[in-house]
């Protein structure tokens, strides 16, 4: 029975090729763009999942108001991670990671420097799951001066992986003779962290400090199994109060009472492991990567529900539009005693059949794309022997479920006929009186330009941030990385870039605004901590050249000079500063540092100068408060040029680097940096137009179809029309009007969802557009286009046939 089944059913989809074909295609190219989603979603929900007690791991968090100022830290106090475990039995272990940019690495003569370097205590490899491939890890990390490397750096070093025992050179400025303990395998991608060097924190001086005020290390803790972290989490308070209390007492001169009366709080808060990658965006204060967002993750989701969707409403619509065409057979299988249940298994299997033929071509389809796909997601996803795990029976259910679904209404709608009536010609199942077909007609292109308004959205969101004034000047700034390389000679290598053809002006600094290098501190208004007169800002330290070079705006005031020996006590706010500390016209205010301890010291600063608000963070941030200080400060050296000759520009600036320093030469530019702030977003924006041209594709397949059984069923009225005078031009239009008023109505429904929904979208930006009324006047003219275009080919092609064949046939 079910071989006849099989069979019938192969007949049938053969006998109609082109339904067949745009059903398999329809198919084909939703499932395709289906997985290459699960792909994504599948990967970032994988996020630190390899660890084997991911679900036990736990990252500490730090939240601090002081005043009205209030920031969040991924980073928390060295004594943190041995305390917690010294004083809860719940703890199994803690560990910390401190990250150094910028370490200098030496074997022989070659000299790189490396920026995937962290500080890591010895239980680092009893909290990460990090397979060592040479070496014992329960002693890799205790010794000072040791360095576990990944099987990459190793090949890259040594040209070999067994390499315990030998030494590497790590910061060429203090000469360190580090030895190689162990070599683990490459951290996976989907990790919140990388490293490909891990040095022994014993070799940090710092980390032995005691300081329960200051915040450096990213700290995690190892739960034991069964423990609730909650109920830890419920004993911060007390447990800050008892470590931090005499400390606060002697740095801010206040008691802890004191502190949280006056409306402060010091508070610890722990992050599952595998929440970091998408619920945690700390960058500026201490993440140990770029992380991505769980709202794109259900974006996608649900594009991918709406996509395949959309290709099973087109085999839907296809099949009961061919009804009348199937009705006659319908009939006479009744009439020869077939079984309602018989017919229903027969439509079921040439809907499972058509599934199967698309699941097919669309795993090789995503098979094939998928590198293309990689590449506009920022992504390394590869098929490999886990993917097929859960790939082949998922490919299995998706034949079975969605040829169930997509085929269980034709099934239903067509073996209810009543083979009287059909044999007596008394069925006709065209586009008319379908009331289904039109829901799902409008339901399917309601998504379609949903998604079509949220691409504008997106696309007109980027572009703003592509083209807002920052409040500095980004193009054409060359920025030489890692200028601390040339220790006491970096002002005068500065002087002699200055000098050179093309170049305009050039700064030394440790802070841009494109990178995520920040420092923060406490000023007060007056000569005495008071939290409620205190300013929190982000301190950057800059030489005279620093704005001017960045092209920032003085709102009063004036710049750093070096001809003014009394700068090195003075400082430049922007607005944010001097809004929060009140200050209509803050030139030559002062306002004050502390010393800390029980007799504290307050150093004055004169605010020499104020500069209009500039972006140095993710524009889905306010602008913060920053303070600029004169300060010896040789992180980065960024030169403003104005050349058009840049390849030549560089090699004259690499052959000054060499001059001064081995070290090898690293560069990058600053717009270039910029980009890579909102790289997220420019992917997804991509990615989402890609995915939203498909969603319309397959929905104008579905439409074409059903045009061209719209118009085979009419072709004897259409042929009588022509006969009695009817135009091209008004039987295309007849033909098109029903399929242009669902999209009309597409258009009113899905209007006011997307623009809700691209509200919220645009809520995380601090700074964003408006949705313009023309975002929906495009989306709207642009659906009845492409609807009319798909639509218009089968009307024309019903409208010039010869009416004297359509009615012989007839």
């Amino acid at each position: 029975m079910i071989r006849n089944y099989i069979k019938t059913a192969f007949r049938s989809l053969q006998k109609n090729k082109g339904f067949t074909t745009i059903n398999v295609l329809g198919l084909a190219l939703g499932l395709a763009t289906c997985l290459l989603i699960v792909f994504y979603v599948v990967d970032e929900l994988s996020y630190d999942k390899y660890n084997v007690n991911a679900s036990r791991i736990y990252r500490v968090n730090e939240d601090l108001k002081l005043g009205d100022n209030k920031v969040q830290y991924a980073v928390c106090m060295a004594p943190l991670a041995q305390t917690l475990k010294n004083d809860f039995p719940d703890v199994e272990n803690a560990v910390r990671l401190k990250r150094i940019s910028g370490m200098h690495v030496t074997k022989g003569t070659e000299s790189i420097i490396e920026d995937n370097v962290l500080f890591a205590d010895p239980s680092v490899f009893d909290v990460f799951t990090l397979p060592v491939i040479y070496g014992d890890k329960k002693t890799a990390l205790i010794e000072p001066n040791t360095v576990v490397i990944t099987e990459a750096m190793a090949k890259k070093y040594f040209g070999r992986l067994n390499v315990v025992g030998e030494n590497l050179i790590i910061d060429g400025n203090l000469q360190k003779p580090i030895k190689v303990t162990a070599v683990i395998k490459n951290i996976p991608e989907q990790s919140h962290f990388h490293a490909d060097f891990l040095l022994s924190m014993s070799s940090y001086p710092d980390s032995r400090s005691t300081e329960w005020l200051r915040s450096d290390y990213n700290t995690y803790v190892l739960m034991r199994k069964g423990a609730d972290y909650k109920k830890l989490e419920a004993q911060f308070p007390q447990f800050l109060r008892k470590y931090s209390g005499g400390q606060m007492q002697q740095e801010l001169n206040m008691s802890y009472d004191t502190f949280e009366k006056n409306g402060s709080f010091f508070r610890l808060n722990m992050m599952p492991l595998t929440d970091i990658h998408l619920h945690s965006n700390l960058t500026v204060t201490g993440e140990l990567g770029i992380n991505g967002n769980i709202e794109y993750v259900y974006i996608f989701s649900a594009i991918a529900i709406f996509i395949l969707l959309i290709a099973c409403v087109n085999f839907m619509n296809l099949s009961t539009a061919r009804s009348a065409n199937r009705a006659r057979e319908v009939g006479v299988r009744k009439v020869l005693g077939s079984a309602r249940k018989h017919l229903m298994f027969q439509f079921l299997a040439e809907s499972t059949m058509v599934t199967f033929i698309a699941v097919i071509i669309a795993l090789a389809a995503a098979m094939l794309v998928l590198p293309a796909f990689n590449h506009f997601a920022g992504k390394n996803i590869v098929v490999n022997s886990h993917t097929l795990i859960w790939l082949a029976p998922s490919a299995l259910i998706a034949i079975l479920l969605i040829g169930f679904l997509a085929g269980l209404y034709p099934a239903f709608f067509l073996s209810a006929f009543n083979p009287m009536q059909v044999l007596k010609g008394k069925i006709s199942a065209g586009f008319k009186g379908g009331a289904l077909r039109s829901f799902l007609v409008v339901f399917q292109f309601s998504i379609s330009i949903f998604l079509i308004i949220g691409t504008l959205v997106i696309y007109n969101q980027l572009h703003y941030i592509q083209n807002r004034d920052l409040g500095y000047n980004r193009n054409q700034v060359l920025i030489i990385e890692h200028a601390f390389e040339l220790g006491d000679h970096a002002k005068t290598f500065k002087q002699e870039i200055k000098q050179l053809p093309g170049v305009t002006n050039a700064t030394l600094s440790g802070y841009l605004p494109t990178t995520s290098n920040r420092s923060t501190g406490i000023f007060y208004k007056e000569a005495a901590v008071d939290p409620k007169r205190s300013l929190f800002p982000q301190i950057w330290s800059v030489d005279e050249d620093y704005i001017s070079t960045l092209a920032m705006k003085i709102k009063s005031g004036r710049d750093f000079s070096a001809q003014m020996p009394s700068d090195s006590n003075a400082i430049v706010i922007n607005e944010a500063a001097a809004k929060f500390l009140g200050f209509t016209d803050p030139v030559n205010k002062i306002i004050f540092r502390s010393s800390g301890g029980p007799n504290p010291t307050y150093k004055p600063y004169t605010i020499i100068g104020m500069v209009k608000d500039f972006n140095f963070s993710s524009l889905r941030d306010n602008i913060s408060p920053v303070v600029m200080q004169l300060n010896a400060d040789n992180s980065s050296l960024s030169i403003k040029v104005n050349t058009a000759n840049i390849p030549a520009l560089l090699s004259q600036i690499e052959a000054k680097w060499k001059d001064f320093t081995p070290v090898h030469f690293q560069y990058t530019f600053m717009d270039q940096d910029f980009d890579a702030m909102y790289r997220s977003e420019q992917r997804i924006g991509t990615i989402f137009i890609a995915f939203t041209t498909l969603a319309i594709v397959i929905a104008c397949l579905g439409l074409f179809g059903l045009a061209a059984y719209a118009a085979e069923q009419r072709t004897k009225e259409i042929g009588i029309r022509k006969v009695l005078g009817a135009s091209i031009a008004t039987i295309a239009g007849m033909l098109s009007l029903d399929f242009i008023k669902l999209v009309c109505i597409s258009i009113l429904i899905a209007s006011p969802i997307a623009w809700y929904l691209m509200q919220k979208w645009l809520q995380d930006f601090a700074y964003r557009i408006g949705i313009g009324w023309w975002v929906f006047a495009i989306a709207g003219v642009a659906a009845l286009f492409i609807a009319f275009i798909t639509i218009s080919f089968q009307s024309i092609k019903a409208a010039i046939a010869n009416p004297v064949t359509s009615l012989r046939s007839e």
